[in-house]
């Protein structure tokens, strides 16, 4: 029986990779994914027959994964960052209802979450929520009402896609709800290009966030009320007692 993996590459740079994911792609002879996370791998396995298609075609993409698996051979459905955390995992579950003869395994990776957290300092060391700000697949209104509940309840907040040329205004309408919960003096960070070539962050307050310019490369984090900057890093305390 064939097996699609679904695999969360991390964050694009080999070192990043897990030793599961790295064991799988080596064993799949086919790899599938969008185009720019097929580049990412391209010269690391050579060999691989590489199949791809652009954004928005993700179930033409599944059901070719299953189609190839098909044939005989086990497949690699591949992701960046985590698979199961905006990625294929989900989806491949879905359209595998429809090809009962092909298991399913998820091979998790570094999400942009912990790959950024880990450059800025220890933003996540207490309760956090992840929230897209991307309304490609969930409703505007749905977003905000996610913000407004995060930020009354003092979450840290990690934000994905938080600006692209369509939604250039949607970090700052996020950083507007927020300030209605926060102090405009709240640490904040951002990492772009997390793990890969031009990788930067700056740590700065929820204001500044208001007016900076991000882009879809780019991870934010908004800490909570006792997030602090310690040595020129973002750090939420656990709450341990310091003896």
């Amino acid at each position: 029986m064939s097996t699609v993996y679904v695999v969360g590459l991390g964050p694009g740079a080999e070192e990043q990779m897990t030793v599961r994911a790295q064991k799988v792609l080596e064993h799949c002879p086919v790899l599938i994914g969008y185009n720019v996370y097929i580049d990412l791998v391209k010269e690391q396995f050579p060999d691989k027959i590489f199949l791809s298609t652009p954004m928005r075609k993700e179930p033409e993409r599944c059901r070719m994964a299953f189609e190839e698996a098909e044939k005989g051979q086990d497949v690699a459905m591949i992701c960046s960052g985590d698979a199961g955390v905006y990625g294929m995992a989900g989806l491949i579950f879905e359209i595998g209802k429809e090809y009962p003869s092909i298991q399913i395994e998820v091979v998790p990776g570094i999400t942009a979450a912990s790959g950024g957290a880990a450059v800025l300092g220890a933003p996540l060391m207490h309760d956090f929520a992840v929230i897209s700000l991307s309304d490609l697949l969930t409703p505007w209104e749905t977003i905000e009402k996610r913000l407004h509940a995060a930020g009354m309840a003092d979450f840290v907040i990690c934000l994905y896609n938080p600006s692209s040329k369509k939604r250039a205004d949607y970090l700052q309408k996020a950083c507007d709800i927020l300030l209605q919960y926060r102090d405009v003096g709240n640490i904040c960070g951002y990492v772009k290009n997390i793990g890969r070539e031009g990788e930067t962050y700056q740590i700065l307050s929820l204001k500044e966030l208001r007016d900076t310019k991000v882009d879809m490369f780019t991870t934010v984090f908004i800490g909570n009320s006792r997030t602090m900057e310690l040595n020129g890093r973002m750090v939420t305390p656990r709450g341990y007692k310091l003896l």
